[in-house]
Order: structure tokens, then sequence, then C-alpha cells
């Protein structure tokens, strides 16, 4: 029989369902220590059969996404609480709980006025409203993207499209950072702003956080543009500087983001992340010039390199292999995924850390497995080890 507070937890969240007012559950502090599921995240959303629950099972190395009938999902909520998990947080529109089992085994629930509004819509396989809304949206008529009457310019529709997919394409991860009080944003290599200005709209408007957006870009005519945007748009706490990667001044930075970064650049954003113990650093890499010209194979995989092509798609998937295990050396939970390209590119491989607290990390057995890689293709060095002295 589940403990008074469970019950009174659960009762809280059918009646939040019941009136669409959920906006997330995560349940962690997981009972089984051995366990690989480290944490459960659940969401409303509106599919054709219905309104259902969205399951995210965050396991160590993996994510596994399944959508519920409602009375299957609160069921496995409930068990979840009484055998998976000690600790659960309740987000809704007008208040968030929370419920913690102590080692004695009481349960303690706690309610606090609402920290969040939903994020976005619950409409999953449907038409489904965009994130970024063109009606009055200053900087999308500025930057060409709508006309005078807020209308998706015609030729600009697919650039529309893709400023949704990136940010549909975060919005998880940047929902994780919504405790922190005072958010610092760093988007390196902003170019023409189109994704820093949505990013900013995003965390500002749509989840009510208190951000400061920097974005760093070479190019001084970009920067004015953006600058000149910025101010018109009311986006009082975005600014655009003139500066590079590795030597532009940043007091501090909670969110890195750098697309499309040539080459070595790449590294240096990420070791400006690490450095500055960001809490997400999100790079989509561009050209592997520096692994491919190190490349010195002498064994079986001679026959691989000895093409150019394949040679060039060795050096793609080693050097973004050894960046993602530097950033789980450095205790980041890293994903590697494809997404849609932002630039009508095929370089659409986008690297994601996010900041794992309080987690044991076995940093010289990766730090060796990164040197057995390095043999293997005869590497002397990745550029992010030299930043990093490691």
């Amino acid at each position: 029989m589940a403990h008074p507070q469970i019950n009174k937890f659960i009762e809280k969240l059918q009646l939040f369902i019941e009136n669409k007012e959920l906006i997330k559950l995560t349940l962690a502090g997981k009972r089984d220590q051995t366990s690989d599921l480290k944490k459960l995240i659940i969401t409303a959303v509106e599919l054709k059969r219905g309104y259902c629950l969205n399951f995210v099972y965050r396991h160590n190395t993996k994510d596994i996404t399944k959508n519920y009938e409602i009375a299957e999902g609160m069921g496995l909520v409930t068990n979840a609480l009484e055998n998976d998990f000690l600790n659960a947080e309740l987000f809704s529109k007008n208040e968030n709980i929370s419920i913690n089992t102590l080692p004695n085994g009481n349960v303690k629930l706690k309610i606090t006025p609402s920290t969040m509004q939903t994020p976005v819509t619950f409409t999953h396989d449907k038409a489904k409203e965009r994130l970024i809304n063109p009606y009055e949206n200053i900087y999308l008529r500025e930057l060409g993207i709508t006309n005078v009457n807020w209308e998706v310019r015609r030729e600009m529709s697919d650039k529309y499209k893709q400023i949704n997919q990136y940010i549909e394409l975060l919005a998880p991860n940047l929902i994780e950072l919504s405790t922190i009080e005072n958010l610092h944003v760093v988007d390196m290599g902003s170019g023409k702003g189109y994704l820093t200005f949505a990013l900013h709209d995003y965390l500002t408007n749509k989840l009510n956080l208190n951000v400061k957006t920097i974005g760093v870009e070479f190019r001084e005519d970009l920067v004015n543009t953006c600058n000149s945007i910025a101010q018109k748009s009311g986006f009082d706490s975005l600014s655009f500087v003139k500066g590079t990667i590795e030597k532009t001044e940043l007091d501090k930075i909670n969110l890195l983001i750098a697309l499309h970064a040539c080459d070595t650049a790449t590294d240096d954003a990420i070791f400006r992340g690490i450095k500055s113990g960001a809490e997400l650093i999100v790079c989509a890499p561009c050209c592997h010039k520096q692994i491919r010209k190190a490349m010195n194979v002498n064994n079986v995989l001679t026959n691989i390199t000895r093409f150019g092509i394949l040679k060039e798609r060795q050096a793609e998937i080693i050097t973004d292999t050894i960046r993602a295990l530097i950033l789980e050396a450095y205790g980041y939970k890293t994903n590697v995924f494809e997404f849609i390209s932002l630039e009508h590119t095929p370089k659409n491989v986008m690297i994601v850390g996010r900041k794992i607290q309080h987690k044991k990390i076995d940093k010289k057995q990766i730090l060796k497995d990164i040197a057995a890689i390095k043999k293997l293709y005869g590497i002397e060095k990745h550029y992010l080890e030299t930043l990093l002295n490691l």
C-alpha cells in the first residue's frame, strides 16, 4: 500500500492532468544504485488517439521515449515512486510539488508557488504550433523572415522552419536550465543572428527566464546590424560583440552554443565551456582538418584510410568521438546525434554536453580509452587535449 503522502502526490498529479495544467514531472534519486535508469521525465502530449503521457527514460548512455494512455501512465508513475525513485518534482501552471523519501522511510511533501510556464504546446502529431511565433516578432521582420504583415516570406519558409526545429531540439535541455536564476548564454560565431535571437526569444518569452545573452561574431558589420535589431526588438539583455571564440572576454557562461565552428574552433568553444563550468555545451562541428592531417595508420585500417573520402569520414568520427569522451571526462553527459542542417550542409552532427552534478567520473579510464583510439590511428594529439593540457 502506498504511503499517504505518495497518494496525495498522485492525486495532485491526476488533477493537473485532468485540467491540462501539467508542465513536467521528474522522478530521480534511484533506490537501486546498480540500476542503469537514472531519471524519469514525464510531460503531457496530445496525439491522434487523445491526451497521453510522454515518458523519457534517462539511462546512463541513452534516452528511451514512450507514450502511454493516462490510466496506464499513472500506474507506472505510482509504481516508479514506490519502487524505483526516492524523489519527484511536479511542475504545474499554478504550483510546484516535491516529494522526498528519507532514509528512515518517512516521506516529505512540499508545495510551493509555480516557477515555470508551459514551454510547448501539448500537440504532438497534429499540426503543431511553432515555438517561435512570427506575429509582431520584430527581429523576424528585421531579419527578412516575415513581411510587414508578420507573414513568413515564401522564400524564407525553410529558414523559419529551421529556426523552430533548432529550438525544439534544444528545448528538453533548456528546460533543465530553468532553475538557474540568472542564466548567461553565449553564442560563439553568431553570424547573422537568426538562431541567437530565436534562442533568446524562447528563453525569455516562453520560459520566462532572467537571461543575459551575448552573440560573439568577428565580422563587425554583422555585430552592428544585430545590435540594432536587438534594440528595435526590445531585447535589453541581448547584445553582440566583435571577437573570436578563444579571445573574447566573458564573465560567466551557463549555456554555450557554437554552431558550424570550423575545424579546431569547435575545440576552442568546448574548452571555453569546460573552463567556465557551463551547465550546457552545444556544438555542431564543421570541418575536421586537424585529425585528418594527424592520422598515420600502419595497421589493418590502412585500406580504409587510403581512400580520400573514407579517410575524411573516419577523421570526422574520430574527432567528434574524442570531443564527446573529453566532455564526459569533465563531468558532462554527452549525446551525439544528427540534426536537420541549419546551413544546407551535410555537416549535421550535433554534440550536446550537459553537466551532471555529483556524478563519479572515472577520468583516468576515459583518457585511456582516448589514448587507445589515438594509437590505433597513429594520432599524437587531439587539439582539445592540448588546450586542456591532457
